[in-house]
């Protein structure tokens, strides 16, 4: 077991429930359960969801009331816990520091790499500023030009990238879609199958 791995793990859909169609749910707005699994231009599909966003009035704090009742899902946290007991793991998402804060908290407080949003004195969400193009593959090639080998899991189309760049890599709770698209890929749909997996590649 080499100690120059870091596991790179996806947020919404892997440990948390996608944030945006908890809160399409929420405000009753079902244009807002579009994620990265239906659209793969996040930059396209964020601004879409500013533009929704402004037009129903709603800004960062009915978001954020919205993800102050989101629980991890279950056996994340028990799930993390173990994987960190055994091996380096940062948390590599799409998502906003803004949002993720709460989640970070009922998770035992792991290492996040995210990006930020614009919010006007208001609380009208106006922009988003992402910390770096292509966020995960970059970080991962980062890490790696550093001296660490990664292994990556996500299930959206985002993740890919950073799934294939990586010394090894998984699919979890993907879907149908993506699992057939990307045949090679190992998916699974348990904690407990995904642990031995990493585990397996340390």
């Amino acid at each position: 077991m080499s100690d120059m791995n870091i596991v790179c793990l996806d947020l919404e859909g892997v440990l948390v429930p996608e944030i945006w169609i908890a809160f399409s749910e929420a405000s009753g707005i079902p244009e807002l359960k579009r994620t990265t699994r239906d659209e793969p231009d996040y930059d396209k599909l964020m601004k879409w969801r500013i533009g929704i966003l402004k037009e129903h009035g709603l800004g960062l704090k009915e978001i954020q009331d919205t993800i102050a009742r989101i629980d991890p899902l279950p056996g994340a946290k028990e799930f993390l816990d173990e994987l960190r007991s055994i091996t380096q793991v940062i948390i590599l998402s799409d998502t906003f520091t803004q949002f993720a804060s709460p989640l970070m908290k009922k998770l035992g407080w792991p290492t996040i790499m995210c990006n930020s949003l614009v919010v006007a004195p208001d609380g009208a969400i106006t922009d988003f500023k992402m910390r770096i193009t292509e966020s995960k593959l970059s970080t991962v090639k980062a890490l790696q030009s550093v001296g660490f080998e990664t292994i990556a899991a996500g299930d959206s189309h985002n993740d890919l990238a950073m799934i294939r760049a990586s010394k090894a890599g998984f699919l979890f709770r993907s879907t149908d879609k993506i699992k057939a698209d990307n045949p090679d890929l190992p998916a699974f749909e348990d904690y407990k199958d995904l642990l031995e997996a990493i585990r397996a590649s340390l």
